[in-house]
């Protein structure tokens, strides 16, 4: 059992109550504890009876940070399409704003902290799939458990009205406490079995590819991202835990992601870095260009060796770094490239990866890099605008959150976004896996369907079952 003494959130709650009076406008009141630490999956879990549809999991790539949030004390959404990550940034800004904050630890992930993210492309008409998703949605937790470098901190965050008084103190600390006396010793002894799975139409979207690159034979384009989804049932309502525990011990070296919106739950396991900022320096992922894995390491060595000398991959994977690169020499002072790139070997499939690293301007937000690096060639195609009309036209899928960024940042103004691929949507006993490949002139519509096949493969996995 985990307990938090000599709070000051009380002492907090009363000050923010007061400047809520003097400025007639809510205030943000944020305190941070360190604790001992838990096991972040069973803290997720603690959050089920309370705050189902209000939670969200994040762990990067290293595994040195994993933030966990539940319950919504605010909230930023929008489905408008102009200058939307400008709007997040303006009303995050505006949260921070007077707010009232006790935290004496320098580390990130701890005090407020914005998780969420935007679709792909809002001016795509939405479908009922992504109904409980605004095209820009975050959260706000009231409860966030963080572990920083292998330290826990537990940070509260309450908005307080003039309306207020001190019995809301009452409320948020008993609700604390009685998530962190209740916490589970273990997951429920349970899995998800698979009764049906359906790939939404492959001749149409091996059909849309052969066409595609009939276009490009033309120079209409060089490069267009095509993605498909899968649709699977199971016998009963599916455990997010149960994918989650997969997913993290299933692709260790992947971004692993939960995040929940009124019922549904978009989740996955990303190899793609959109960027990170620590101060004034940013960090960005080249991800492009792919095989699978080999049955033996010979196999494995000769498969990698295929990938690094193989046009059409290289050719992919040379779109996103130029593009990545231009749009890290626009908002930085500096920036390191490497010449080559190197492989990524990941569970089910490796992957051409070259690291990008930036000292920042100093206007240059997070968002500022998220706005102009989303969506990257690996994504979209080249050029960007051609190939975002021609997804948006002939592309069946509702994307979504799908192969958008994802991801956090806090009141410091530092942050991670991911590229949410190798993901699914979470609806009751049934999900979407969704899975894309670059199409460019030399491409082979059967080869493209046989590659988003082993992109499927993680999510599959991870959701789990036999099929009965």
């Amino acid at each position: 059992m985990v307990t938090i003494h000599d709070t000051e959130l009380k002492e907090g709650i009363h000050e923010a109550i007061e400047k809520a009076k003097a400025l007639s406008k809510p205030i943000l009141v944020s305190e941070v504890k360190k604790i001992n630490e838990i096991d972040p999956l069973l803290f997720f879990h603690a959050g089920q009876a309370r705050y189902e549809g209000e939670r969200f999991f994040w762990k990067e790539d290293s595994g040195n940070e994993v933030f966990v949030g539940m319950g919504i004390c605010g909230q930023i959404q929008s489905d408008q399409a102009a200058d939307r990550f400008f709007l997040v940034k303006k009303e995050w800004e505006a949260l921070l704003q007077d707010m009232v904050i006790y935290n004496s630890y320098s580390n990130k992930g701890t005090g407020p902290l914005l998780f969420g993210g935007f679709s792909f492309d809002p001016k795509k008409q939405k479908t009922k799939l992504w109904s409980k998703f605004s095209h820009s949605l975050f959260h706000l937790p009231l409860f966030m458990y963080s572990i920083v470098d292998g330290e826990a901190y537990l940070t509260t965050n309450v908005i307080c009205t003039q309306h207020d008084d001190l019995t809301l103190y009452k409320k948020i600390e008993a609700n604390r406490q009685a998530i962190l006396t209740d916490l589970p010793s273990g997951l429920p002894a349970t899995s998800n079995i698979l009764l049906k799975d359906v790939e939404i139409n492959p001749e149409a979207w091996m059909e849309t590819v052969e066409s595609v690159v009939n276009d490009m034979m033309n120079g209409l384009y060089q490069k267009v991202v095509l993605a498909r989804e899968e649709r699977l049932a199971f016998s009963q309502q599916i455990s997010i835990e149960v994918v989650l525990g997969n997913l993290l011990s299933r692709q260790k070296n992947s971004f692993i992601f939960a995040f929940e919106a009124s019922g549904d739950c978009f989740i996955g396991a990303t190899p793609e870095r959109l960027v990170k900022k620590e101060g004034n320096t940013l960090f960005s992922t080249c991800l492009a260009g792919s095989i699978r894995r080999g049955v033996t390491e010979e196999e494995d060595q000769e498969l990698g060796k295929e990938l690094l000398q193989d046009p059409k991959n290289t050719v992919e994977h040379h779109y996103v770094v130029e593009m990545i690169t231009a749009a890290m020499k626009e908002t930085c002072e500096s920036v390191s490239i490497p010449d080559k790139p190197v492989l990524m070997k990941l569970k089910d499939i490796q992957h051409l990866y070259t690291p990008v690293t930036g000292t920042a301007n100093k206007d240059t937000s997070l968002l500022t890099l998220v706005e102009r690096l989303h969506p990257t060639p690996a994504l979209g195609g080249v050029p960007t605008e051609s190939a975002i009309k021609v997804i948006r036209e002939r592309e069946e899928l509702d994307r979504g959150f799908y192969a958008a960024p994802i991801g956090w940042m806090d009141y410091r103004g530092d942050g991670e976004f991911a590229v949410a691929l190798r993901s699914g949507l979470i609806q009751g006993d049934e999900a979407s896996i969704f899975a894309g490949c670059g199409v460019v002139q030399h491409s082979d519509p059967l080869s493209e369907y046989e590659e988003t096949k082993i992109k499927f493969r993680p999510m599959r996995s991870a959701l789990g079952g036999m099929k009965q």
